[in-house]
Order: structure tokens, then C-alpha cells, then sequence
């Protein structure tokens, strides 16, 4: 979603090539019309756009989907970028962009997104204390109320739950979920450990599950 003409020919040029079929909107608004007639599997959204814009189509989005969304924002956007992903975005992508690495981005995010649920581990269920990852139906619950949350949550969860008591650093957080090369995605990597600490716990400022180890990472507590 875009409402510059060039911008949206041109990604839809460079994913087309890449076999990726392409669904054009000019605003929020209208990317919500197309969200009820068409299966979707990503959405690369940006922020500035008439009527209704990147951040508040986000919001609105992630009341009920967790559709993988990349933002694009220009250089002086900062703090619409960060409010992005502090409602729901899992990416962004900073304009003018590298066409291969919009392609490798959108590509990364396709393929969590479609592969949730090709798991060759047996153990389908994991509980911590009450909260509990189930890999079969991809729902996590605590204390049995069910979370909604992104696939870049539930991938960063997983591996976290999957692995309780390891502390992971920010850079192998990143390098694991989003499947690329770590050069600048600290800010990226706390911005959904928040939002999941938000979500998973009753006291986030007192974490019960999701801990920080003080210049090292991140664990699960067993």
C-alpha cells in the first residue's frame, strides 16, 4: 500500500518477477476493502498515505489478523517507524530502498508466515508455568486465556519456550527469527519483546516468564 504511482509499479514489478502475486492499494482505507474479498499473505505498508495512513491501517489491521506487515518509511520517519512496530508491524524498510533487499525481506516474512505449521519436533506442547505454546494449533495461552499474537511474536516465543533457561542475545533473537544477517536490529528485537511482555505478562515492569539478562539477552525463566 502506497499512494505513490512509481513506488507501487515498481514493487510490483521487482515481486512479480519473484513469482509473488500483487494486490495494488492507494491508502488504508482501501487496503481494508481489499483484506475482506482477498487471502493475503503480507502486506508492505506505507506509513505516509491519504486518508487513512500506514500507522492507523496497522492498527486496524492487527484487531484481527496477524497477516505479516512490513513498513516503509522514509529517513525522517523514525518515530512513525518504531510506532509501527510498537502496534503490529514486524519489519520495516527505510525508503529509498535496495530492490533485493525488499525482495529478500518480503520473502523472509512470506515464508514464516507459511511454514508455522512444518514442525518435525514431537513435542507439540510446551508450558510455563501456566503458559502454554501449542506448535499443532499455533495458539499460546496464559493462565488459559488465549494471546493474539504476530508470527514474528510467536516465532520469537517459541524460541524462547523451546529453549527455557538459555539466555539469547539480541543479534542469535534476530538472526533466528527473522533469518538474516544481524547489522541493525536491536531496536527492532526489544520493540517485540515488549510487545510480547505486554501481552504474556500480568505486571511487565515484573516479568514473570520473559526475563532480561543484563547486557547479555534474553530468556524464558524455567
Amino acid at each position: 500500500m502506497d499512494d505513490e504511482d512509481e513506488i507501487r509499479e515498481a514493487i510490483e514489478i521487482y515481486l512479480k518477477n519473484e513469482g509473488i502475486r500483487v494486490i495494488q492499494a492507494l491508502d488504508g482505507i482501501e487496503a481494508m476493502e481489499v483484506l475482506k474479498t482477498e487471502e493475503i499473505h503480507l502486506i508492505l505498508m506505507d506509513i505516509m498515505m491519504p486518508r487513512m495512513d500506514g500507522i492507523k491501517a496497522t492498527y486496524k489491521i492487527r484487531e484481527d489478523k496477524n497477516i505479516p506487515i512490513i513498513m516503509l518509511s522514509a529517513k525522517s520517519e523514525d518515530t512513525d517507524k518504531i510506532l509501527g512496530l510498537n502496534i503490529g508491524a514486524d519489519d520495516y524498510i527505510t525508503k529509498p530502498f535496495n530492490p533485493m533487499e525488499l525482495i529478500a525481506r518480503v520473502k523472509s516474512q512470506l515464508r514464516r508466515y507459511t511454514s508455522l505449521g512444518n514442525y518435525e519436533e514431537k513435542e507439540f506442547e510446551i508450558n510455563v508455568r501456566g503458559l502454554i505454546l501449542n506448535r499443532n494449533s499455533k495458539m499460546v495461552t496464559v493462565d488459559e486465556k488465549e494471546l493474539s499474537l504476530t508470527s514474528i511474536e510467536y516465532k520469537i516465543l517459541e524460541l524462547l519456550m523451546t529453549n527455557k533457561g538459555r539466555v539469547f542475545s539480541i543479534e542469535e533473537i534476530y538472526e533466528r527469527v527473522w533469518e538474516e544477517k544481524f547489522y541493525n536490529g536491536e531496536n527492532t528485537v526489544s520493540v517485540h519483546i515488549r510487545r510480547i511482555r505486554e501481552k504474556i505478562e500480568i505486571n511487565p515492569k515484573e516479568p514473570k516468564y520473559l526475563k532480561v539478562v543484563w547486557g547479555i539477552g534474553y530468556k524464558i525463566e524455567k
